[in-house]
């Protein structure tokens, strides 16, 4: 089994959830993920990352 970091960069961030960078920082600007700052750096916590998937798969479907 492959570790996964305790904090991604925005891109791996992005990848790790299947987004583009520009989405990932409209999600982290509308306060949907959480980020910090480490310094310079932004990071995004894995736990932060499937807090909002799970909110994602949680939500009711639309009607088609």
């Amino acid at each position: 089994m492959q570790d996964v970091p305790l904090m991604h960069k925005p891109l791996a961030a992005a990848r790790r959830i299947g987004v583009g960078r520009s989405k990932l920082f409209e999600l982290l600007a509308a306060g949907e993920i959480e980020s910090v700052k480490v310094g310079r750096a932004r990071l995004v916590p894995e736990a932060a990352l499937v807090e909002y998937v799970d909110r994602l798969r949680k939500r009711p479907k639309a009607a088609a």
